[in-house]
């Protein structure tokens, strides 16, 4: 597919000779770089605050990458492409947006305040259909990979409509991001196709002008993982000057200049240029004739034409490129070129005066008090732009959210058979049960796990679904030259993405594989496995994968000091608050293999529940849908034999159920979570010689008790309506005076909330040091969770 030509059969953009529609971009072009200035200008010294922060904006940044951002949105960019813009681009963003019809005039003037155009791109935020959000750097430039791979996924499985290109448009200080080499290494080893990175090559980062020589290097890198390097680094008038007697002066002396020192000269202007230029090469034939014939401020012009700056060399760059081959094109900038601020090595969050805005606003011819208009001042009439506009091809679909059909759940999965298992176990096999179905939920689930595929219980998954990979590749040990019990064919067609040891690339890839109903139209179910200690490497981008409103479901296991042996470097104890503290993210530690079933189930119709107004009840905002975490454990238990009618299944949703239910007034209650649940049960039954009514609660989910418990605080505060949590239900039998005593293999601080639902005194148990190696029998008593610790917790009274 050539993506660089237009639909022979659409009406011609307008207008229709070369030179006026690179007029028309040029004027375009123009007008972004005054809104973006204005947009911040206006945040920070004209809208009304209250005075405590700096509003900020990033004029430099956003000033180095408008032609960029003009040539791929105004020309180079189709419907089906999908864009992750660098972080501090935010204002270009918005600004080219407000001139396609697509951002108001009321968000602009609200930047970074509360309901405005966001600081940062956000998909979830933002009004006007961010791709890819952006904000912690490196984040978005590693989605659009994992996206491409997602988009080849699709394809391969017959699932994808037209293809697009996945592009990141990158500052060039993105690139010292660690994750981004891991995105580029696993997007290599999967072959990924459409793939597009635009580096905005200032040279500048917040701190400091970067070191020279790095782009060869670069280059290597890129060139190394079967990418394509196109480097644009001189403009128009640059190369018609090299053309001149003494213009290959020039160029030596322009490849050879340091960074410190053009960035300083671009600061100081034409007059600094032309001292620098004749003291350094003015002998050399040529060189006085052509330095001559520019007055210092063409000078200035000419020597800041870079590349990245020259819409008609970046337009040639990316028009050039016809195939699906990943290309990196590295695009010489100059950071807040066009501004008072260029090239100054503290610009990064500088801001121009009141008096340089207004100059600025001068020399584009902008009347004041019309600042906000889009034609305003450019040299082209607004009627003939607005045709323009609305003609160009990006622009062609407005919306850029797909919908999907659901997906339908089984109203009921399979719970193993088993006495005696773990729930990292039966999570294997309740998946195993679903892959030898035909159903389409078998064929819409994708699972995927950085190297820990078979610790993690998912073998018996890829042994009947396989190894998605572009092309089919032989596997020896499953042809009967050698022996395994791992059947992993590789193909197009296979099921689960087998990644490296990187958790950052495990999360992103969940990212975009759990917007995939949205950016393309075809809904995946996917499921990422981990051990749960390690979802703290990748905590970056498991906060970025929730801020989009991914959806995923996310199984850690093993967990907590259970996992004896291991150590402390395997043991997690934190993990639990991660989950409760995560918006769009609902974390259940189930204990018994019906519940895991049910949370299941529940978790495949939650990822796609999409509901945009909530029924009075739905105090957890479950009709929004969202994500979900399953902490699970390989400590094998004795499993209950019981009926799981409705209203206990609704229980384990809500988070948690009565396993022995109070006596009314019942003075003493053990909550445990988990894998505790021998170590509760078997104190239950010691403590009940005492305390006869003594209850037994069930935690399921601290997260989903937490919030629902808060959301109808608010909602009595409010005045709402009369409404009770689920955790105050629970605890109605409860005399007012009852002690309870939480269980936990994670910080204590898990449960121990549970005793200001009614103002109960608590004895909360968990684990608040770093683990070590042992017996299990021997941590839970080191830990103080042995029935002996939660018997004498029970039987304190003070």
């Amino acid at each position: 597919m050539n993506h660089a030509m237009l639909d022979p059969d659409a009406e011609p953009i307008f207008p229709a000779t070369d030179i006026d529609r690179l007029a028309a971009l040029k004027a375009l072009e123009q007008k972004v770089l005054w809104l973006s200035v204005w947009m911040i200008h206006h945040a920070n010294h004209l809208r009304s605050s209250d005075g405590e922060l700096k509003v900020g904006g990033h004029q430099a940044s956003s000033a180095s990458m408008v032609t960029l951002m003009s040539a791929l949105y105004f020309s180079t960019l189709r419907p089906h492409d999908r864009v992750a813009v660098k972080p501090h681009g935010s204002p270009v963003f918005h600004a080219i947006q407000y001139l396609l019809g697509n951002q108001s005039r009321e968000q602009l003037a609200r930047f970074r305040a509360l309901g405005g155009a966001q600081s940062y791109p956000s998909r979830t935020k933002d009004v006007d259909d961010v791709d890819f959000s952006t904000g912690s750097v490196g984040l978005g430039v590693a989605m659009t990979s994992f996206a491409a791979l997602v988009q080849d996924y699709l394809d391969a499985h017959g699932w994808a409509t037209e293809r697009g290109r996945m592009v990141a448009v990158v500052g060039d200080a993105e690139l010292d991001e660690g994750n981004i080499y891991e995105a580029l290494l696993e997007g290599w080893k999967h072959d990924v196709r459409d793939l597009w990175w635009v580096i905005d090559y200032n040279r500048q980062s917040l701190d400091a002008v970067i070191s020279d020589r790095l782009l060869n290097r670069f280059s290597r890198l890129f060139n190394s993982m079967g990418w394509r390097v196109v480097t644009v680094k001189y403009g128009r008038l640059l190369q018609a000057a090299y053309a001149r007697p003494g213009g290959e002066a020039l160029r030596q002396w322009i490849d050879a200049c340091p960074n410190t020192q053009y960035s300083a000269l671009v600061y100081k202007g034409g007059a600094a240029w032309r001292e620098r230029l004749l003291d350094d090469i003015g002998a050399r034939s040529g060189v006085q004739q052509l330095i001559g014939d520019y007055d210092d401020n063409a000078l200035h012009t000419l020597m800041t034409n870079l590349g990245g700056h020259c819409i008609e060399s970046m337009l040639e760059a990316f028009e050039a490129i016809t195939d699906d081959q990943p290309t990196c094109f590295f695009a010489y900038t100059i950071k807040g070129h066009g501004l008072p601020l260029a090239g100054h090595k503290d610009n990064h969050a500088g801001l121009m005066t009141p008096e340089q805005v207004d100059a600025m606003r001068q020399r584009h011819g902008i009347t004041e008090g019309a600042e906000w208009e889009p034609f305003e001042g450019l040299p082209i009439a607004n009627t003939l732009l607005q045709r323009f506009v609305e003609h160009i091809p990006f622009n062609a679909k407005k919306a850029r959210r797909h919908q999907s059909k659901p997906i339908p759940v089984p109203e009921t999965l399979k719970t193993p058979s088993n006495q005696r298992t773990s729930t990292q176990e039966a999570f294997g096999r309740i998946l195993d049960g679903i892959a030898r179905t035909n159903d389409p939920l078998a064929e819409r689930i994708v699972t995927t796990s950085p190297d820990v595929t078979v610790s993690t219980n998912l073998g018996g998954w890829v042994n009947r679904r396989g190894l998605f990979h572009r092309s089919t590749q032989r596997d020896l040990f499953s042809e009967g030259e050698v022996n395994s019990l791992r059947q992993w064919e590789s193909s197009p067609k296979g099921q689960h993405m087998e990644l490296g040891i990187a958790e950052n690339n495990l999360f992103i890839l969940l990212a975009a594989a759990g917007l995939s109903h949205s950016l393309f139209g075809e809904r995946l179910l996917p499921i990422g496995t981990l051990y749960d200690p390690f979802i703290d490497r990748g905590l970056d981008a498991l906060n970025y994968a929730c801020y989009q409103d991914a959806r995923f479901i996310l199984v850690a296991t093993p967990s907590g000091i259970s996992l004896a042996p291991e150590g402390g470097a395997h043991q997690s104890s934190a993990t639990p608050l991660l989950g409760m503290a995560k918006p769009g993210l609902s974390a259940f530690e189930p204990a018994y293999a019906d519940e895991l079933a049910v949370i299941l189930r529940w978790s495949f119709e939650h990822l796609q529940a999409e509901a945009k107004t909530l029924e009075p009840d739905d105090l957890l905002g479950d009709q929004r849908g969202g994500s979900v975490y399953l902490r699970l454990s390989t400590r094998r238990i004795d499993q209950r034999e019981r009926p799981l009618d409705t209203g206990l299944a609704d229980q384990i949703i809500e988070g948690g159920y009565w396993l022995r239910p109070p006596a009314d007034g019942a003075s003493l209650v053990i909550a445990y979570m988990g894998v505790m649940a021998p170590q509760a049960l078997e104190a239950h039954k010691a403590i009940t010689t005492h305390e006869p009514g003594a209850g037994l609660l069930a935690v399921t989910s601290a997260d989903r008790l937490h919030r629902g418990w808060l959301a109808a605080q608010r909602a009595r505060q409010a005045g709402e309506r009369e409404t009770t949590a689920a955790i105050e239900r629970l605890f109605e039998p409860l005399a007012g005076n009852a002690r309870l005593v939480t269980v936990s293999d994670s910080h204590p601080a898990v449960l121990s909330w549970l005793g200001a639902v009614r103002g109960q005194r608590v004895n909360a148990l968990g684990v608040e040091q770093f683990g070590q190696s042992g017996t299990l029998s021997e941590l839970y008593e080191t830990y103080q969770l042995d029935v002996a610790s939660i018997v004498q917790a029970c039987q304190r009274r003070n």
